[in-house]
């Protein structure tokens, strides 16, 4: 089944935030951002931007009626800045006009003096200062302490994970329309509505049934807008609500770099051993999360790098800590992988290490060291493992070894250009690793006409999630997709709403999907039975046929449909669901966090240019655990996606801000993310197809969020190609792989022999540095 949105997308009608048609009347708004990273506020000047024609009021922190508080899960984030600033970007005043124009033009009027205050931007060094957010966590397995004592090799070492921009199509926005009674509806591209009406509630200082938050779908999200959109909403809502008029705010790119939160940096330490037989006995890490200057989601984002500090495999001894550090950087935030991803490349770090130590291949130590069946994760958990399977799939259908020899052959008839190959193995959890929020709630009714409408609390945003609810009702009822339709996500629809985000959106309003229209077919059986007369479970639907016994009756769906409207038989349902089996203590760290794990194994190959430093990613082979998939192309599309948006933070997407806290890397012409020219040649997917019972839906697993961990390898496969062309290297674990850092590394002095063979070679072929 193809994707229900193809058509609206490629036909331009497709509605998003900004399609909202605008009602005579509306305002617009623009937010005022903080020149500095920290400070006092001395004195906000408003006289000169007032005097802008167009500018209809200025609202400050002075002009909040309930808290200035918009945080979630800690209230340590102001929505407008009061007597302190804590980023670059932190909003301090919100300008409302009859123009976007307007508005944007008397930002530029304010004037703000601010008494400065000394400025992080380093996790090591608020960490040092006791700047945390919470009090570090820790995630044991083993003896950690005794373990060292039985490890033949030990290695030590040092990781700089940069952070990554969403860079969604759609920046973040709001439009607010006041109702009747009091009320407000807010049109938001958020991926989580309910935190919307929440922060609003919180702001205006109202009962959250005052306000109806919509959401049709979203221009891209990444996690970027699961709480960041928190902000905007409560902006335009606070100016609706003083103003009674409509007020719209969609953020220029610009100022959504700048104000927004990224994909965390992280600095981290390691120690990892490993016995003769390369066997890994012992690992400890040390994470130092740069949370930016408010909590946001930064605590369960750690969670989850605590979680998948083994990616893939089984250590029976671990010690693994994190620390969420603040500094003055906007809050960071959600990013496909929550964590997860910092977590793998630590890990993976560790590894590589260890083997350019013992001069072997690292997929030789990977492989040893995958994850059986049996064997437990670090918090608790038993693994339901498919990581050898996929791997060795991986192996039987790409060849790796003849992959090895004609990288060998390459780099042996070429003297400026290296090839590289790695392996990545991936293991990730689905689930919400708060186990609250793993629930999920769905409205199903069926007209009078056999028409269905359907509403739940996910958020379409490219990943094909109504196309798989949507799948879920025609399978379960057995009839036409066209005769179904998803409708917008409403809080007054849907209460109570989980974000759409760690991959089990589609699960989880998916299975309430199935739990509804499961209990009206119910319904509708002992409605055909009675006419038939037959028994209940007799009755059975295929292609809109009624049949009894498996034989095709004289009813069909539409009559079905009268008859049971006729008797007045409710076919309408609300369902709930909730995960089972998952729990986790935080006092022990320990449980069982996931619904399941998805596994897979990426070879990436990469061919790097020794003499400019640039490269290009060649293949990337992947054998990937779908389940039994319900909707391969979705899955596939996701898959590639995720690929591609992994290889990007792997390489060449470099979040930069000075030491001052202002965004450098302000704009697409100085953060670059892949374009067509810059993603693999080869995108080879094979799935691995298992019928196991799961908690996914339809047995299909969860694909937004694992691919993206398979992009990692193609940092360790530069890293490869470097040291083909200059063994010693000097290649700090810092990410991204630039071809500014490519060079440097392939030129790197520490070896005086191998630097004088450098010179050689490029003094013979006639070029002159």
């Amino acid at each position: 089944m193809k994707n229900i949105d193809s058509n609206t997308h490629v036909s331009g009608t497709s509605v998003y935030l900004d399609d909202v048609p605008v009602i005579n009347g509306t305002l617009f708004g623009a937010a005022f951002g903080s020149p500095v990273a920290h400070g006092t506020i001395r004195e906000l000047m408003l006289e000169e931007a007032l005097q802008i024609p167009g500018v209809v009021r200025i609202f400050t922190a002075a002009d909040i009626p309930g808290q200035n508080e918009i945080g979630g899960i800690i209230k340590d984030e102001p929505l407008l800045a009061d007597h302190h600033v804590h980023f670059c970007g932190m909003p301090v005043a919100f300008v409302v006009a009859h123009t976007r124009e307007a508005a944007r033009a008397a930002v530029k009027k304010i004037r703000v003096k601010i008494d400065p205050l000394p400025v992080i931007t380093d996790p090591r060094e608020a960490q040092a200062k006791g700047e945390l957010i919470i009090p570090p966590r820790t995630f044991t397995l083993g003896d950690i302490d005794n373990a060292w004592r039985q490890c033949t090799h030990i290695f030590e070492g040092s990781v700089d994970i940069n952070g990554q921009e969403h860079l969604y199509i759609e920046t973040q926005g709001a439009y607010v329309i006041p109702q009747e009674n009091n009320s407000l509806r807010i049109y938001s591209s958020t991926q989580g509505p309910t935190a919307v009406q929440r922060a609003v509630t919180s702001v205006i200082g109202l009962p959250m049934h005052r306000f109806e938050v919509i959401v049709t779908r979203l221009g891209g999200g990444f996690g970027g807008k699961e709480d960041q959109a928190n902000t905007w909403a409560a902006l335009c809502s606070l100016a609706a609500w003083l103003l009674k008029k409509p007020v719209k705010y969609a953020l220029h790119r610009m100022e959504d770099m700048a104000m927004t939160g990224k994909r965390h940096p992280y600095a981290a330490d390691f120690k990892i051993g490993l016995n003769d037989d390369y066997k890994i006995i012992a690992y400890e890490a040390s994470f130092f999360q740069n949370a930016g200057a408010a909590a946001d989601l930064s605590t369960a984002v750690l969670a989850r790098t605590l979680f998948h500090c083994t990616n893939s495999y089984f250590i029976p001894n671990v010690k693994a800590t994190g620390w969420s550090c603040r500094t003055n950087l906007p809050p960071n935030t959600a990013f496909r992988g929550f964590g997860g991803p910092q977590g793998m490349y630590v890990i993976e770090a560790a590894i590589a290490k260890a083997a350019q130590a013992l001069q072997m291949d690292a997929a030789v130590i990977q492989k040893k060291n995958l994850i059986h069946t049996g064997q437990e994760f670090p918090y608790g958990q038993i693994a339901k493992s498919e990581a050898l399977t996929c791997w060795e799939k991986a192996e039987a259908l790409y060849n790796p070894d003849d992959l090895r020899k004609v990288v060998n052959s390459f780099n042996a008839a070429n003297k400026l250009y290296k090839k590289g190959i790695a392996f990545m193995p991936v293991c990730f959890g689905i689930s919400f690793t708060n186990t609250m929020m793993n629930n999920a709630r769905s409205l199903v009714h069926i007209y009078s006409d056999g028409s269905v409408g359907i509403s739940t609390g996910a958020v379409e945003m490219g990943q094909g999630v109504n196309t798989k609810i949507l799948q879920v009702a025609a399978q379960t009822f057995a009839i036409a997709p066209e005769r179904i339709k998803l409708n917008h996500t409403s809080t007054y629809t849907i209460a109570n709403t989980s974000p759409s985000a760690a991959s089990a959106t589609a699960d989880l309003n998916g299975k309430a999907t199935l739990m509804a229209c499961t209990t009206i077919l119910e319904r509708l059986k002992h409605v055909a039975a009675d006419g038939l007369q037959a028994a209940p479970e007799d009755i059975s639907i295929v292609n809109e046929q009624v049949l009894v016994k498996g034989t095709p009756s004289t009813w069909d769906w539409l009559q079905l449909i009268t008859a049971a409207f006729r008797l007045r038989v409710n076919l309408s349902e609300h369902a709930h669901y909730r995960t089972p089996e998952i729990h986790f203590d935080e006092v022990k760290e320990k449980g069982h966090p996931f619904a399941y794990h998805v596994y897979g194994t990426a070879i990436l190959e990469v061919t790097v240019d020794c003499l400019r430093g640039t490269y290009t990613v060649d293949t990337v082979q992947v054998v990937h655990d779908f389940g039994n998939s319900m909707n391969t192309d979705i899955d596939r599309g996701q898959i590639e996606g995720g690929i591609v948006q992994g290889i990007g933070w792997m390489t060449m997407e470099e979040v930069i801000y000075d030491r001052d806290g202002r965004l450098r890397s302000n704009a697409l012409s100085t953060y670059k993310v892949p374009d067509i020219y810059s993603v693999p040649k080869t995108i080879a997917i094979d799935a691995l197809q298992t019928n196991d019972d799961n908690l996914a839906i339809f047995r299909s697993k969860a694909v937004g969020e694992p691919p993206l961990m398979y992009g990692i390898g193609a940092w360790f496969a530069l890293s490869n190609a470097i040291r083909a062309f200059h063994p010693n290297a000097d290649i700090p674990f810092s990410t991204p792989m630039t071809p500014e850092k490519v060079l440097m590394a392939l030129y790197s002095k520490t070896n005086q022999e191998t630097n004088q063979h450098h010179e050689e070679t490029i003094s013979h072929l006639g070029i002159d540095l």
